[in-house]
């Protein structure tokens, strides 16, 4: 191998670099084993990406999407077995694959031979865990294993029980299995493993939180998952920014609860005493009927709650409503910057006549009682009310599970992602009516496209971050606010946040939120290719993948925009969408011959899942095709390997020409 003048002053200029990575890589025969491992590598089927959006706390239908991967666990089965199986057997090993400890003991409770059952069974596994493991190094396979069983997991996927060579020794390991007691356990690993290595990578396109009940259980599981991302949504903003300590924040989060009855996540989830709240409410509104602010439960719920119950949580419910609007109207008074004096909307009731002011017009209120606001100073919460905060500010604070939490969402998450030429944000971008990038005023300077995006993360994170100066932390807090209902927010971009209006207005036109450029210009393939541009996102394959805004389908909308470039993902999982949508979300499969958009129906239960062996009813539409099949150097983990290969290569060259010494590996 000879070196070129270029190539030796390379070696020069890059010297440092090798010699560290000389460390790891001590000689020629080391470096030239990791080039071919890399190149190997190179060479696979790409991996499995999962996206999916506005989880919205329905813990139990994303459970079970995680569990199915979108329908291709059930794909794996049928490719695997074809018309081998019937379709009940097909439907009883999925069940065992996605709830494999319950339908063990329900399978067990019914089988008369169970040593034939758990043959058949192991040998069912193993052909489906070698299939979904087939596009991965045996390296990676192997670090997905649970410890305890991973030589035979392994050894089980490596050989076959059609190799004459090997017939006896594969039934042999199958039998000592059950024999030794340990097939119950061995089968729940084995599925396990079939679920994690069915999701290569997964994407969550924001809002985990919500209405659901479950939210607090999604964190908990994405907290202990394995590799996943999120861009944040409005509602997962919104929870940051309590826990961060802003108290117009928490007031939303305890408003919403309240309106969707999800006590759960807030009690159950993360401790957050609301017996403050519920005295304070009962003293203040006792004799108010609350009739707006009864909570909004889903159909089939409503036994949950006994009529006593609904009376309280409807005067919590205004209680902390009024709280709420009193708190953000001395929020905008402490932030003129952000243009939003229009939303100061107290200091224009007549509680006496029972009527609104706005832009000139009288508006009737379907609700005047409001005994805590002084018509004189409107923002200024009662002492009474200033104290209800402080409980419920310190309950939040003290919360160690919801600032486990939100480190996770920090850690793992951003405003923004761009994975394998497609750019992931959860909402919008700011637009002009020309489709042109809006410039968004931040910290006294202006932004957009990518800047805005990446400058508004760094100020979320600062709210966080001990070093940053009280001046600026306070600011970044408050910003958190401004995110969920502000008009240029990336997270919101409308008009204005009709809540008020929806709960106190008869006029239905002051409800009215109009929504922002973005949404009406998205099926514009040129105002999508701009956005791409910003980002710096190229190739002849990318995409803008988001959520934020259910699809409905019930009415023709469809979820791909701008010629296929866009792809909205929020069908929605939230019971409260399912009639305005028609369907119960969308999931994104992009595997390694490309897209495919799996449209679900309303998941029943887990139990149903375990009992009968239902799944998700899902549509599967192919989005995007590719000529060839993908292979890891076409993704940005491809680039990073290739780069890697072409360090070792310039590292050889250094080795052979004496420019870097080499060293025996046992060093």
């Amino acid at each position: 191998m000879s070196a070129n003048p270029c190539e030796i002053r390379n070696i020069e200029a890059d010297r440092r670099v090798l010699e560290l990575l000389a460390q790891t890589f001590p000689n020629v025969s080391a470096a030239s084993s990791e080039i071919m491992n890399l190149e190997a590598i190179l060479s696979l089927p790409k991996g499995t990406e999962h996206f999916v959006a506005d989880l919205h706390g329905e813990y139990e239908a994303f459970h079970h999407i995680l569990r199915n991967a979108s329908g291709n666990i059930r794909r794996k089965v049928t490719e695997a077995f074809g018309n081998a199986l019937r379709e009940s057997e097909i439907r009883r090993l999925c069940s065992l694959i996605y709830y494999p400890e319950r339908k063990l003991e329900l399978i067990k409770s019914e089988e008369s031979s169970l040593a034939d059952f758990y043959r058949v069974t192991l040998n069912q596994l193993t052909t489906v865990c070698r299939s979904v493991s087939s596009k991965y190094t045996r390296s990676k396979v192997r670090k997905t294993l649970p410890q305890e069983y991973a030589y035979i997991i392994e050894e089980l996927l490596h050989e076959s029980p059609s190799d004459d060579n090997k017939q006896d020794y594969f039934n042999r390991i199958i039998d000592t299995i059950i024999t030794t007691g340990q097939a119950d356990a061995f089968i729940v690993a084995i599925c396990n493993v079939i679920q994690k290595l069915s999701i290569d990578q997964l994407h969550i396109l924001g809002d985990v939180y919500d209405r659901g009940p479950g939210a607090h259980l999604i964190m908990n599981m994405l907290c202990n998952y394995g590799p996943f991302d999120i861009q944040w949504g409005n509602h997962d903003a919104l929870w940051m920014g309590a826990c961060a300590g802003n108290a117009c924040c928490m007031a939303n989060v305890l408003r919403l609860s309240l309106r969707y009855g999800n006590m759960a996540t807030l009690e159950d989830g993360y401790g957050i005493n609301l017996v403050p709240l519920a005295t304070f409410a009962m003293e203040t509104y006792g004799d108010d009927p609350c009739r707006d602010f009864g909570p909004k439960v889903d159909e089939g719920d409503e036994s949950q709650y006994n009529e006593k119950t609904m009376r309280l949580l409807a005067r919590m419910h205004k209680a902390i409503s009024i709280v709420q609007f009193k708190l953000e109207g001395a929020m905008i008074g402490r932030h003129p910057e952000w243009k939003m004096d229009d939303r100061r909307l107290l200091e224009h009731i007549d509680t006496t006549r029972g009527v609104m002011t706005l832009d000139g017009r009288e508006y009737e209120m379907k609700d005047s009682f409001l005994p805590t606001l002084d018509p004189a100073d409107p923002y200024t919460l009662t002492p009474e009310e200033q104290e209800l905060v402080d409980k419920l500010m310190h309950s939040f604070h003290m919360s160690t599970r919801l600032r486990k939490h939100v480190n996770c969402l920090l850690s793992s998450g951003c405003l923004y992602g761009i994975y394998n030429n497609n750019l992931l944000f959860h909402a919008s971008v700011p637009l002009n009516a020309d489709g042109t990038l809006k410039e968004v005023e931040l910290l006294g300077q202006r932004y957009s496209g990518r800047e805005l995006f990446t400058r508004t993360g760094l100020l979320m994170r600062e709210a966080f971050n001990d070093d940053t100066p009280d001046d600026e932390r306070r600011y970044a807090i408050d910003y958190y606010w401004y995110l969920w209902c502000g008009p240029d927010s990336l997270l919101f971009d409308k008009s204005k946040m009709a809540t008020f209006e929806r709960y106190f207005l008869t006029d239905p036109e002051t409800h009215r939120e109009e929504k922002g450029y973005y949404y009406r210009l998205r099926n514009d393939e040129a105002v999508v290719d701009r956005i791409l541009d910003a980002f710096g996102v190229e190739g002849p394959h990318r995409h803008i993948i988001n959520g934020h805004v259910p699809v409905k389908t019930g009415k023709g909308e469809s979820p791909l925009k701008a010629n296929g470039k866009l792809m909205v993902i929020d069908g929605g999982f939230s019971k409260a969408y399912h009639k305005t949508t028609g369907i119960a979300g969308y999931t994104l499969v992009f595997h390694s011959r490309g897209f495919q958009l799996v449209q679900h129906e309303p998941f029943t239960s887990a139990e149903d899942a375990v009992l009968n062996g239902t799944d998700i009813v899902s549509t599967t539409q192919i989005v995007e095709l590719s000529q060839r099949r993908m292979r890891v150097r076409d993704t940005d983990k491809g680039q990073e390997l290739q780069s890697q290969i072409n360090e070792l290569m310039e590292l050889l060259v250094a080795f052979r020409h004496g420019l870097i010494k080499e060293h025996s590996s046992s060093r």
